[in-house]
Protein backbone atom coordinates (compact mmCIF):
# COMPACT_ATOMS: atom_id res chain seq x y z
CA UNK A 1 0.00 0.00 0.00
CA UNK A 2 1.13 3.28 -0.60
CA UNK A 3 0.86 5.83 2.11
CA UNK A 4 1.11 9.87 1.33
CA UNK A 5 3.69 11.77 3.28
CA UNK A 6 4.58 15.59 3.11
CA UNK A 7 5.93 16.55 -0.43
CA UNK A 8 9.42 16.43 0.63
CA UNK A 9 9.22 12.69 1.17
CA UNK A 10 7.81 9.41 -0.26
CA UNK A 11 6.50 6.19 1.94
CA UNK A 12 6.14 2.48 0.69
CA UNK A 13 5.18 -0.12 2.83
CA UNK A 14 3.76 -3.72 2.52
CA UNK A 15 0.90 -5.06 5.15
CA UNK A 16 2.60 -4.20 8.29
CA UNK A 17 2.65 -6.76 10.95
CA UNK A 18 -0.12 -6.14 13.65
CA UNK A 19 2.51 -6.06 16.71
CA UNK A 20 5.97 -6.24 16.19
CA UNK A 21 8.23 -7.34 18.03
CA UNK A 22 11.93 -6.36 16.55
CA UNK A 23 12.33 -3.89 13.84
CA UNK A 24 15.18 -3.31 11.65
CA UNK A 25 16.32 -0.16 11.17
CA UNK A 26 18.84 0.41 7.90
CA UNK A 27 19.67 4.08 6.80
CA UNK A 28 20.84 4.11 3.07
CA UNK A 29 22.95 6.84 1.11
CA UNK A 30 25.19 5.41 -2.12
CA UNK A 31 25.94 1.96 -0.22
CA UNK A 32 26.80 0.12 -3.48
CA UNK A 33 26.48 -3.65 -4.37
CA UNK A 34 26.94 -4.44 -0.62
CA UNK A 35 23.20 -3.03 0.13
CA UNK A 36 21.63 -5.95 -1.70
CA UNK A 37 23.28 -8.53 0.29
CA UNK A 38 22.60 -6.68 3.33
CA UNK A 39 18.81 -6.70 2.92
CA UNK A 40 18.85 -10.34 1.60
CA UNK A 41 19.85 -11.55 4.85
CA UNK A 42 17.66 -9.59 7.15
CA UNK A 43 14.95 -10.64 5.00
CA UNK A 44 16.34 -13.99 5.34
CA UNK A 45 16.11 -13.61 9.05
CA UNK A 46 12.42 -14.92 10.81
CA UNK A 47 12.77 -12.80 13.84
CA UNK A 48 13.07 -9.66 11.86
CA UNK A 49 8.85 -8.63 11.83
CA UNK A 50 9.52 -5.54 10.30
CA UNK A 51 12.55 -3.68 8.54
CA UNK A 52 12.43 0.01 7.68
CA UNK A 53 14.48 1.38 5.42
CA UNK A 54 15.48 5.30 5.36
CA UNK A 55 16.78 5.73 1.77
CA UNK A 56 19.11 9.25 1.86
CA UNK A 57 20.01 9.42 -1.85
CA UNK A 58 20.57 5.74 -3.52
CA UNK A 59 21.58 5.78 -7.50
CA UNK A 60 18.57 5.39 -9.39
CA UNK A 61 19.00 1.66 -10.44
CA UNK A 62 19.14 1.02 -5.84
CA UNK A 63 16.45 3.62 -5.54
CA UNK A 64 13.85 1.65 -8.08
CA UNK A 65 15.13 -1.47 -6.54
CA UNK A 66 14.17 -0.30 -3.12
CA UNK A 67 10.67 0.85 -4.33
CA UNK A 68 9.73 -2.79 -5.86
CA UNK A 69 11.16 -4.13 -2.65
CA UNK A 70 8.76 -1.77 -0.66
CA UNK A 71 5.57 -2.63 -2.34
CA UNK A 72 6.36 -6.35 -2.46
CA UNK A 73 7.67 -7.54 0.39
CA UNK A 74 5.36 -7.33 3.15
CA UNK A 75 7.71 -6.54 6.33
CA UNK A 76 9.98 -3.79 4.71
CA UNK A 77 9.03 0.13 5.09
CA UNK A 78 10.54 2.40 2.88
CA UNK A 79 10.98 6.02 3.31
CA UNK A 80 12.50 8.15 0.38
CA UNK A 81 12.76 11.39 -1.04
CA UNK A 82 13.96 13.54 1.44
CA UNK A 83 17.62 14.00 1.03
CA UNK A 84 20.52 13.34 2.43
CA UNK A 85 19.86 14.46 6.01
CA UNK A 86 22.54 12.63 7.98
CA UNK A 87 22.75 9.49 9.30
CA UNK A 88 21.46 10.58 13.01
CA UNK A 89 18.57 12.20 11.74
CA UNK A 90 17.62 9.25 9.57
CA UNK A 91 18.21 6.47 11.96
CA UNK A 92 15.63 9.02 14.36
CA UNK A 93 12.83 8.98 11.09
CA UNK A 94 13.64 5.51 11.27
CA UNK A 95 13.47 4.51 14.90
CA UNK A 96 10.12 6.77 15.13
CA UNK A 97 8.16 4.95 12.03
CA UNK A 98 9.28 1.36 13.67
CA UNK A 99 6.71 -0.04 15.93
CA UNK A 100 8.89 -3.08 17.39
CA UNK A 101 9.56 -3.26 21.27
CA UNK A 102 13.49 -3.83 19.89
CA UNK A 103 14.99 -1.75 17.20
CA UNK A 104 17.98 -3.15 16.07
CA UNK A 105 19.95 -0.70 14.02
CA UNK A 106 21.60 -2.10 11.47
CA UNK A 107 24.66 -0.75 8.16
CA UNK A 108 23.98 -1.36 4.99
CA UNK A 109 27.24 -2.92 4.40
CA UNK A 110 26.57 -5.72 7.30
CA UNK A 111 25.38 -9.10 7.24
CA UNK A 112 23.23 -10.54 10.03
CA UNK A 113 24.78 -13.87 11.00
CA UNK A 114 22.03 -16.89 12.48
CA UNK A 115 20.52 -15.75 16.21
CA UNK A 116 21.87 -12.42 15.79
CA UNK A 117 18.70 -10.77 16.37
CA UNK A 118 17.22 -13.07 19.25
CA UNK A 119 20.44 -12.66 21.28
CA UNK A 120 20.43 -9.07 20.72
CA UNK A 121 17.40 -9.12 22.14
CA UNK A 122 17.88 -11.68 24.95
CA UNK A 123 20.73 -9.26 26.68
CA UNK A 124 18.22 -6.94 27.45
CA UNK A 125 16.58 -9.64 30.25
CA UNK A 126 16.63 -8.06 33.89
CA UNK A 127 19.02 -4.48 32.57
CA UNK A 128 18.42 -1.36 33.42
CA UNK A 129 16.72 1.68 31.05
CA UNK A 130 18.38 2.86 28.95
CA UNK A 131 20.51 0.03 27.91
CA UNK A 132 22.85 -0.18 24.57
CA UNK A 133 23.64 -3.94 23.89
CA UNK A 134 26.16 -4.16 20.48
CA UNK A 135 26.54 -6.96 18.76
CA UNK A 136 30.23 -8.94 17.59
CA UNK A 137 31.11 -7.13 14.72
CA UNK A 138 33.57 -9.70 12.43
CA UNK A 139 35.33 -9.31 9.17
CA UNK A 140 34.54 -11.62 6.33
CA UNK A 141 37.56 -13.88 7.30
CA UNK A 142 35.73 -14.26 10.83
CA UNK A 143 37.51 -12.68 12.67
CA UNK A 144 36.71 -9.66 15.21
CA UNK A 145 36.45 -5.98 13.31
CA UNK A 146 38.51 -3.40 15.10
CA UNK A 147 35.96 -0.76 17.10
CA UNK A 148 33.37 -3.71 17.43
CA UNK A 149 34.33 -3.23 21.65
CA UNK A 150 36.10 -0.26 22.86
CA UNK A 151 37.11 1.79 26.01
CA UNK A 152 36.16 5.64 26.68
CA UNK A 153 36.79 7.62 23.88
CA UNK A 154 38.71 10.14 24.83
CA UNK A 155 40.77 13.30 22.58
CA UNK A 156 43.95 11.68 23.69
CA UNK A 157 42.72 7.47 22.82
CA UNK A 158 41.47 9.07 19.47
CA UNK A 159 45.00 10.42 18.77
CA UNK A 160 47.25 7.38 19.65
CA UNK A 161 44.50 5.01 18.08
CA UNK A 162 44.97 6.86 14.63
CA UNK A 163 48.60 5.93 14.48
CA UNK A 164 48.60 2.64 15.93
CA UNK A 165 50.64 4.37 18.36
CA UNK A 166 50.05 2.40 21.40
CA UNK A 167 50.76 -0.93 19.59
CA UNK A 168 54.13 0.30 18.57
CA UNK A 169 54.63 2.00 22.18
CA UNK A 170 54.75 -1.05 24.74
CA UNK A 171 54.73 2.26 27.53
CA UNK A 172 51.52 3.71 25.98
CA UNK A 173 49.60 0.29 26.12
CA UNK A 174 46.99 1.39 28.82
CA UNK A 175 45.79 4.00 26.83
CA UNK A 176 44.65 1.83 24.11
CA UNK A 177 40.62 1.47 23.29
CA UNK A 178 40.03 -1.37 21.15
CA UNK A 179 39.77 -4.77 22.94
CA UNK A 180 39.02 -7.21 20.02
CA UNK A 181 42.61 -8.76 20.58
CA UNK A 182 41.14 -10.09 24.15
CA UNK A 183 39.65 -12.84 25.04
CA UNK A 184 35.71 -13.30 23.81
CA UNK A 185 33.30 -13.48 26.83
CA UNK A 186 30.72 -16.10 27.91
CA UNK A 187 28.26 -13.85 27.77
CA UNK A 188 26.76 -9.96 27.47
CA UNK A 189 29.67 -7.46 29.46
CA UNK A 190 29.38 -3.73 29.96
CA UNK A 191 31.61 -1.94 27.63
CA UNK A 192 31.96 1.86 27.54
CA UNK A 193 31.45 1.81 23.57
CA UNK A 194 30.14 -0.47 21.04
CA UNK A 195 30.06 -0.26 16.91
CA UNK A 196 27.56 1.56 15.52
CA UNK A 197 27.63 -1.05 12.35
CA UNK A 198 24.64 -3.18 14.51
CA UNK A 199 23.22 -2.47 17.93
CA UNK A 200 19.98 -2.32 19.54
CA UNK A 201 17.64 -0.85 22.16
CA UNK A 202 14.11 -1.09 23.34
CA UNK A 203 12.26 1.26 22.20
CA UNK A 204 11.40 2.92 25.72
CA UNK A 205 15.69 3.37 26.21
CA UNK A 206 15.46 5.38 22.55
CA UNK A 207 12.60 6.76 23.87
CA UNK A 208 14.64 8.29 26.73
CA UNK A 209 17.83 9.04 25.06
CA UNK A 210 15.56 11.30 22.45
CA UNK A 211 17.11 9.34 20.00
CA UNK A 212 20.30 10.43 18.46
CA UNK A 213 21.93 13.58 18.38
CA UNK A 214 21.02 14.98 14.87
CA UNK A 215 24.09 17.57 15.54
CA UNK A 216 26.47 14.70 14.04
CA UNK A 217 26.01 14.34 10.49
CA UNK A 218 27.94 11.12 10.02
CA UNK A 219 29.80 8.81 12.36
CA UNK A 220 30.41 9.39 15.86
CA UNK A 221 26.44 9.56 16.66
CA UNK A 222 27.07 6.35 18.38
CA UNK A 223 29.65 6.84 20.75
CA UNK A 224 27.62 9.51 21.65
CA UNK A 225 24.65 7.49 22.50
CA UNK A 226 26.67 5.34 24.44
CA UNK A 227 28.17 7.78 26.23
CA UNK A 228 24.57 9.18 27.09
CA UNK A 229 23.35 5.92 28.01
CA UNK A 230 25.63 5.60 30.66
CA UNK A 231 25.20 9.19 31.71
CA UNK A 232 21.48 8.44 32.29
CA UNK A 233 22.45 5.73 34.62
CA UNK A 234 22.04 3.09 32.21
CA UNK A 235 24.79 0.58 30.78
CA UNK A 236 25.79 -0.35 27.00
CA UNK A 237 26.41 -4.48 27.09
CA UNK A 238 28.78 -6.39 24.62
CA UNK A 239 26.77 -9.59 23.35
CA UNK A 240 29.31 -11.82 22.09
CA UNK A 241 26.87 -13.75 20.67
CA UNK A 242 25.38 -11.75 18.35
CA UNK A 243 27.32 -12.14 14.77
CA UNK A 244 27.48 -9.71 11.98
CA UNK A 245 29.93 -9.85 9.32
CA UNK A 246 30.84 -6.06 8.50
CA UNK A 247 32.07 -5.42 5.21
CA UNK A 248 32.84 -1.66 5.88
CA UNK A 249 34.45 1.05 2.75
CA UNK A 250 31.86 0.00 0.60
CA UNK A 251 30.41 3.79 0.41
CA UNK A 252 30.38 5.41 -3.15
CA UNK A 253 31.30 8.49 -1.58
CA UNK A 254 34.79 9.93 -1.81
CA UNK A 255 36.55 8.51 1.47
CA UNK A 256 38.25 11.92 2.34
CA UNK A 257 34.52 13.56 2.86
CA UNK A 258 33.42 10.06 5.08
CA UNK A 259 36.56 10.79 6.88
CA UNK A 260 36.09 14.45 7.32
CA UNK A 261 32.99 13.92 8.90
CA UNK A 262 33.95 11.66 11.36
CA UNK A 263 36.83 13.55 12.34
CA UNK A 264 34.38 17.02 12.79
CA UNK A 265 32.32 14.70 14.58
CA UNK A 266 34.78 13.54 17.30
CA UNK A 267 35.87 17.14 17.62
CA UNK A 268 31.95 17.99 18.14
CA UNK A 269 32.00 15.07 20.42
CA UNK A 270 34.73 15.78 22.95
CA UNK A 271 33.88 19.52 23.24
CA UNK A 272 30.01 18.19 24.20
CA UNK A 273 31.08 16.40 26.99
CA UNK A 274 33.96 18.42 28.28
CA UNK A 275 33.13 18.89 31.55
CA UNK A 276 35.83 21.44 32.76
CA UNK A 277 37.30 24.40 31.64
CA UNK A 278 40.72 22.69 30.77
CA UNK A 279 39.04 19.81 28.89
CA UNK A 280 37.12 22.15 26.94
CA UNK A 281 39.84 24.29 26.23
CA UNK A 282 41.92 20.43 25.41
CA UNK A 283 39.21 20.03 22.96
CA UNK A 284 38.96 22.68 21.10
CA UNK A 285 42.95 23.11 21.13
CA UNK A 286 43.05 19.36 19.63
CA UNK A 287 40.07 19.27 16.96
CA UNK A 288 42.37 20.64 14.01
CA UNK A 289 45.09 18.00 14.38
CA UNK A 290 41.93 15.40 14.64
CA UNK A 291 40.49 16.19 12.32
CA UNK A 292 43.70 16.24 10.60
CA UNK A 293 44.44 12.94 10.54
CA UNK A 294 40.86 12.00 9.75
CA UNK A 295 41.03 13.27 6.24
CA UNK A 296 44.61 12.19 6.09
CA UNK A 297 43.68 7.95 7.07
CA UNK A 298 42.51 7.93 2.92
CA UNK A 299 46.17 8.80 2.07
CA UNK A 300 47.54 6.38 4.27
CA UNK A 301 45.65 3.36 3.29
CA UNK A 302 46.31 4.08 -0.40
CA UNK A 303 50.14 3.96 0.48
CA UNK A 304 50.22 0.91 3.01
CA UNK A 305 47.70 -1.04 0.80
CA UNK A 306 45.50 -1.24 3.75
CA UNK A 307 42.66 0.35 6.34
CA UNK A 308 44.11 1.87 10.09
Amino acid sequence: MNSILPSHSTFVSGARPIRPRISVVMVVYQTGEALIESIRHTLNEPLVDEFVIIDNGSPPREAEMLRSLGLTEPRVVLQQGHGNVGFARGANMGARTARGEYIVFLNPDANLQPDCVESLAAAFEGQPTPTVVGARVMNVDGSEQRGGRRGEVTPVTTLLSFGHLTARFPGLANFEIHREHEPLPEGPVPMPTISGACFALRRRDFDLLNGFDEGYFLHVEDIDLCWRARQAGGQVLFQPHAKVIHLGHTSLEHPMKVEFHKGVGLSRYFIKRADSVQRYVIAVLLAPAILLMSVSRPLIWKLTGRPI
